[in-house]
């Protein structure tokens, strides 16, 4: 009786979602590796067999949390663009949506959380959920970058395909010294932020205001 009244009736989808958030936040507080699926049943307020019951395993439910992740990243990406006016004006936006820093602190904890996974744990699985979580965000960013190059508005000097992982690996790298503590990593010797520079670099020929600090 006393689990039950712990561990209120909620609608399966919901359960799901609401034990994903709970083991985002404490896997970013402990680190997957040490975290147990007795501590995210208590930080949930539940009993373990309500996580078994939606997940067969802690990996299991890590493998869900890459894939909601990325799920929502794109969905935030694609609602962010609905003010564009061209295909620059879409990358410039997407250039400033780094979902380590930008998008909320819970997308920030969960990239957070899969980078730390890394070093921790050696799985087929989750790396196969990272692989494929990072390829649709590349598929994604090299569909954007080809429209503006297809507008001229982007050299075609290098591929999409190569322009956009770059712009994944920027948001890492940046993202990562931030998480860090590393300070003064956004801006130029002349004050201008970070966004800028990629900006005039890869859209030259377009016109911004001042970009906003991420």
């Amino acid at each position: 009786m006393a689990d039950q009244k712990r561990s209120k009736r909620l609608p399966a989808a919901k359960r799901r979602e609401q034990l994903l958030h709970t083991a985002t936040k404490l896997f970013a507080e402990q680190g997957y590796a040490r975290t147990t699926t007795s501590q995210l049943a208590k930080a949930a307020g539940v009993t373990e067999p309500i996580i078994y019951r939606h997940f067969a395993s802690k990996r299991d439910l890590f493998v869900a949390l890459i894939e909601r992740t990325g799920q929502r990243t794109l969905e935030i990406w694609k609602k962010s663009l609905a003010s564009a006016t061209d295909p620059a004006h879409r990358l410039r936006i997407l250039l400033g949506q780094n979902p380590m820093i930008s998008l909320g602190d819970e997308e920030a904890n969960a990239y957070r959380v899969v980078l730390q996974s890394i070093t921790e744990v050696e799985d087929e699985e989750i790396y196969r959920a990272i692989d494929e979580h990072f390829h649709a965000l590349h598929s994604f960013l090299a569909e954007e970058v080809q429209r503006a190059q297809d507008a001229g508005q982007v050299a075609m000097r290098f591929s999409a395909e190569m322009i956009a992982w770059m712009l994944i690996d920027v948001a890492l790298g940046y993202g990562v010294l931030q998480a860090m503590g590393v300070r003064e990593t956004n801006r130029s010797p002349t004050g201008t932020p970070l966004l800028d520079v990629i900006s005039q670099i890869l859209l030259p020929k377009a016109h911004f205001g001042p970009a906003t600090d991420q």
